[in-house]
């Protein structure tokens, strides 16, 4: 789930960057009407970004041949949505990029793109907003920053493939990545925040029925692992989460930030591409992260080896 949401998210958010950048030609906010292999290479990208990050979901299935009954509660079930819209947002990506390689730009096409795009987030953003026994997970923060983060990396992306091949189109790329993963650093800083100062609803007390003030678990009371220590539980030590917490953001933001605000205009496509990967690295940590402050109530009883 760490390599499909951070790919995915990025597929999503090269895809709005490419669709504005499509708006703001015609509308005439830009001089710059970008060639159509831009495009092409754009939506090349963003179908290879969701063929690989389908490819990794599979690995946390228990059985892949059985995946097609996802779909199959799509009434109740944000996991059965996300698996209806993505395929759809992939069929638009296709056509968006048809009506390019005819030599024009089809306004529909983009604006589909791009409401399937905002849609997808909000699916995958909800399968864990909507875990009310999780509080670290159930917030309204939980989507926002999927958007912002995928919309970040995608711009990130769009810029390296504008310095490559549309190097007119650069230096208005990188501010309004700037803005955009400032915006998402932020966001994601404060979610943090919130989620180490909530109080917790369960306590070794309450989980046992023992009021005394002073409990000190030494041990999970087993010799071997379970479905919930393997499932439920990442098994690192605080420091190591602090490790983790600190290279999302060196990683995810501050050397992208720094970097950018740098170059400028003059971000040359090697320094993209480069940045790209670091942002990646940095947004799996990130995930990572995101995953191990969920506090399942079962982890009050395998939270210590």
């Amino acid at each position: 789930m760490i390599f499909f949401t951070t790919l995915a998210g990025a597929a999503q958010g090269l895809m709005l960057a490419l669709v504005g950048i499509d708006l703001a030609a015609t509308i005439g906010l830009i001089a710059t009407v970008p060639h159509a292999y831009f495009q092409l290479a754009g939506a090349g990208v963003v179908l290879l970004l969701c063929v690989v990050a389908l490819a990794a979901a599979t690995f946390h299935l228990g059985h892949p041949l059985r995946a097609w009954r996802a779909a199959a509660m799509w009434r109740t079930s944000w996991l059965s949505r996300e698996v209806m819209v993505l395929p759809a947002f992939m069929v638009c990506v296709v056509g968006w990029a048809w009506s390019h390689a005819d030599g024009y730009i089809t306004v529909g096409w983009g604006l589909s793109c791009a409401a399937l795009a905002l849609l997808l987030y909000v699916c995958t953003g909800m399968i864990y907003a909507a875990v009310r026994a999780i509080a670290q997970w159930a917030t309204p923060m939980t989507p926002i920053n999927f958007i912002l983060l995928g919309l970040s990396s995608g711009l990130l992306m769009c810029t390296a493939l504008a310095a490559l091949l549309e190097p007119a189109l650069v230096a208005g790329l990188v501010v309004a990545t700037l803005i955009v993963l400032f915006v998402a650093a932020v966001a994601r800083a404060l979610t943090m925040r919130r989620n180490l100062t909530l109080v917790p609803k369960t306590t070794t007390q309450s989980a046992i029925g023992v009021r005394h003030p002073r409990i000190v678990q030494t041990s999970q009371g087993m010799s071997a692992g379970s479905f919930g220590t393997r499932e439920f539980f990442h098994g690192a030590t605080p420091g190591a989460l602090w490790g983790v917490r600190w290279s999302a953001a060196l990683l995810g933001a501050i050397v992208p930030l720094a970097v950018l605000a740098l170059e400028g205009g003059a971000l040359s496509a090697l320094t993209a591409v480069l940045l790209c990967v670091v942002q990646m690295l940095g947004l799996w940590a990130e995930r990572w992260s995101f995953f191990a402050e969920g506090q399942h109530p079962q982890n009050l009883y395998h939270q210590m080896r």
